[in-house]
């Protein structure tokens, strides 16, 4: 077994989430009360998935990782999961990736929005070491494979939930308002949830989803359970996990060409769809309608 050392052996790995398992999870019928965590990848799934299940559990903090108590939709299946099972708490609560055209319909759902640029470079930085060898991937070869992923791209998944933003069932935030208003946030999941908690629970959720907290559980927070259980699944040789939490940077510094590539980018889509000219154009206008 050996890990991709090069952009075509990565793009062509296979393995990671079987067909049977996506099936079965976008064939899931949910229960009104059921929450779905569904940003795009590196856009603070984790992070909310961890707010959610701090106010649904009162705290609760005994689960070896986050997946065992906030199961990923897709790879539930994959991972030995019954979505339909009774969760640790109520209401359940998924993680997901899916799109809005995608993800089943009946429950609520919330959107973490990123800019596009610090999604891309923490993207990079999350695989490298794991789907592919340490250092083999630039940035600039990265970039061209995050443009190129068509439908599974940040661009149609954020294309897809924009428009969806007024609707009662939908709650749409961004990373950087979690950064700068984390009490803010968890106030408007709560709210969003319909499950009336009060302000003890409040202030509870909101310091361990703090980055100091998360930090010093670092080891709950790091897919460790989905690596030992897909890697061999792909062909991987086992991997040192890491600490998957992080500060999250913003306004992550690429190379000119890349961050143009990422714009243009934009522009044709979000730009031409929906008016948009940037990421702060759409964060702004998220905010006036918050």
């Amino acid at each position: 077994m050996a890990r991709p050392t090069n952009l075509a052996e990565y793009e062509a790995l296979t393995g990671f989430m079987s067909d049977e398992s996506l099936a079965i999870g976008l064939a899931y019928r949910p229960e009104p009360t059921d929450i779905f965590i569904s940003p795009y990848s590196k856009c603070g799934t984790t992070w909310m998935q961890q707010i959610v299940h701090g106010l649904r559990s009162g705290g609760a903090m005994d689960f070896e990782e986050i997946t065992q108590v906030v199961p990923w939709l897709e790879m539930a299946h994959d991972m030995g999961t019954d979505p339909s099972a009774d969760q640790v708490a109520t209401p359940r609560a998924f993680k997901s990736h899916l799109r809005w055209d995608q993800v089943p319909k009946g429950g609520r759902y919330i959107v973490v929005l990123r800019d596009p640029v610090d999604a891309m470079v923490s993207f990079h930085r999350f695989m490298d070491g794991w789907l592919y060898e340490r250092g083999s991937i630039s940035i600039e070869e990265f970039a061209g494979y995050y443009l190129r992923r068509g439908t599974d791209g940040y661009w149609e998944h954020a294309s897809s939930w924009w428009p969806q933003r007024e609707r009662e069932d939908v709650l749409l935030l961004t990373y950087e308002d979690m950064k700068a208003d984390l009490a803010g946030v968890v106030d408007r999941v709560a709210d969003h949830t319909g499950q009336g908690y009060d302000t003890d629970r409040l202030a509870l959720a909101t310091w361990q989803a703090e980055f100091s907290f998360m930090k010093a559980h670092a080891d709950q927070f790091n897919d460790n359970l989905l690596r030992r259980i897909r890697d061999p699944a792909m062909g991987l040789p086992p991997t040192e996990v890491t600490g998957k939490v992080s500060k999250g940077k913003t306004n992550a510094e690429v190379p000119q060409p890349v961050r143009d590539m990422l714009d243009r980018q934009w522009a044709e889509t979000l730009g031409s769809r929906f008016g948009l000219a940037s990421y702060r154009d759409m964060r702004d206008a998220l905010a006036f309608f918050g």
